[in-house]
Parts: structure tokens; C-alpha cells; sequence
């Protein structure tokens, strides 16, 4: 019988197999829990369709090379293992994919994973999409997003998310839904936990990447499905200024695809056709990558 957390029913693919539960697959010597050398991806299958399955299987083999773990299951194979782990769940069921590495064991004075031993599993979880309704409010935060030389930006890695929890929870005391962040020069990143885009006279504006951030496989997908329906989208140094000035500003992520935002400190955005175009944009995209 399939496990049940508080989002819904669990089947884990560990050792080479799938399993009808939410399994413990690390061990307390594990590299991965005492160093934190782990990686993830997250892609969602909704409404029967699994959009850009392939590249969130190849960026986490992505990651896991950047943080020096070594991966071991091919793209074509991790997308052939979702799928046969998917087919057990009710078609209409939403599901959250999480394939995953971890190191097991260290080198170098324990401290750099030792090449080859590696810990790889993925995680299939009920979890509904969020009420596209919903807009979230964003303040700013005092923390800021790592560079390159202090932190492994380039990959999607368990070590980064304890800062974005520290923003969150700012936020979250100031009374706000998340929170705007500035890189290390003091620009416009993000949010704490998805990219941002602003719109201003019909344009839409989101910060260039600069490594300071994971410039998301759904940022590109709105960035290409505005500019195919002749949205002029500008990538470049954004500052906070430039969100109090915006007339919408919305979020990106995997998790949700679309985000909208109702007030970012103070400044309020009750009108907000370009967040739905982009909303709609993805979903007719997304409907043309059915099987």
C-alpha cells in the first residue's frame, strides 16, 4: 500500500527498484547527511502532462557533477524510471518528481566525496498544483544570493536551501508570503525561492543571469513562450527601484510555474493581465507535450 504524508501517497525507486512507500535511504556515515553533499531536481506531472521531464533529469546529473558526486543513471534512463514509477499513481493525480544524489562516502581528509560512491533515488509525491489564484506578498530580506567562489550556484543543491529558509523566515516575521533578493552587488536577483519577472508598460523585465542564481528550466520556458507571442522580454540588471516601479510582478518556478504577486513592501499590483498571459502561455505549451 502506497504511503500517504501530509501532501499525499509516496513511491520511492531506490537500489534499483520502486517502492510503495517514503523510504530512509541514507545512513547517519552517509557523506550526504554529515557534509551535505546532495543534489535534486523537481518536475511535476499535472493534468497528464510531465513538461521538460527530460531537462530536469539532465540538470541533476548536472549538479551532482558540481558538487563532485559522481552520477550514475543516464538521462534517457532517469526519464524511463519516472515514467514506469508515474503509471502507478490515479492519471489525474498531481505528483511532484524529485530525482536526487548524494555522496556515501568522502576523500580528502573526508571532506571532498570520494568519486564513484554515490547514493541516487527518486521521490514521487502527491502534491497539488497551488490555486493559480493565489498571489503572494514580498519584502526585502538582509540575506543575499552566494557567487560562485563561496558557493556551488550552479547546481541545485540541498547545502544553498538553509539560506533561502533564513529568507523565508525574515519574510514570513515581517508579515509577508517571501521574499525579494539581492545578489552580492545588491542587484535583483530573485525570490527566495523562484526566479522574479517585472513588467512595466508591457514589457517584461527579469535579472540577466549572473551565477549568483539558478536560472530555472521554467524562467526559459516564459521567457520563449512571451517573446513567440510578441512580448518583448529584456534580461538585464534589474534593482529593487525598478520592482517598486514595475505594474506587475510575478514568479517563476517549477513547483507552481506561475506566481503572482500582490504587493512587494508597500507597493501594491491589483492588476495583473501579463502574470496570466504568461500563466496561460505556459499551460497551452505545456498541452502540446502530451504523448
Amino acid at each position: 500500500m502506497t504511503i500517504t504524508t501530509k501532501n499525499g501517497a509516496v513511491r520511492t525507486f531506490w537500489e534499483g527498484r520502486w517502492h510503495d512507500a517514503d523510504v530512509a535511504v541514507m545512513k547517519a556515515s552517509d557523506h550526504g547527511i554529515w557534509q551535505g553533499s546532495s543534489v535534486f531536481d523537481g518536475a511535476r506531472r499535472f493534468d497528464g502532462l510531465v513538461p521538460d521531464l527530460d531537462l530536469h533529469c539532465a540538470r541533476v546529473n548536472r549538479s551532482a557533477e558540481a558538487l563532485m558526486i559522481t552520477p550514475t543513471c543516464a538521462t534517457e534512463d532517469m526519464i524511463a524510471i519516472i515514467r514506469e514509477g508515474l503509471a502507478d499513481f490515479a492519471p489525474g493525480r498531481a505528483v511532484y518528481i524529485r530525482p536526487m544524489y548524494w555522496a556515501l562516502h568522502g576523500s580528502d581528509l573526508g571532506v571532498s566525496p570520494e568519486p564513484g560512491a554515490t547514493g541516487f533515488a527518486i521521490a514521487l509525491e502527491e502534491c497539488a498544483m497551488p490555486d493559480p489564484a493565489y498571489a503572494t506578498t514580498l519584502t526585502r530580506t538582509r540575506f543575499r544570493r552566494p557567487v560562485l567562489e563561496d558557493n556551488v550556484c550552479n547546481a541545485k543543491a540541498g547545502c544553498l536551501y538553509p539560506n533561502n529558509a533564513r529568507m523565508l523566515a525574515e519574510a514570513k516575521a515581517k508579515g509577508y508570503g517571501n521574499a525579494l533578493v539581492a545578489d552580492a552587488l545588491g542587484n535583483l536577483a530573485e525570490s527566495a525561492t523562484a526566479n522574479v519577472f517585472l513588467v512595466r508598460d508591457g514589457v517584461v523585465f527579469t535579472p540577466i543571469a549572473n551565477g549568483t542564481f539558478l536560472s530555472g528550466i521554467t524562467r526559459a520556458r516564459h521567457i520563449a513562450n512571451l517573446r513567440a507571442d510578441g512580448v518583448e522580454v529584456v534580461e538585464t540588471v534589474l534593482t529593487f527601484d525598478d520592482a517598486t516601479q514595475a505594474d506587475e510582478i510575478f514568479l517563476s518556478g517549477n513547483f507552481a510555474k506561475v506566481t503572482a504577486v500582490a504587493e512587494f513592501d508597500g507597493t501594491l499590483y491589483p492588476h495583473r493581465p501579463m502574470t496570466e498571459r504568461a500563466r496561460s502561455l505556459y499551460m497551452d505549451w505545456a498541452a502540446g507535450t502530451r504523448l
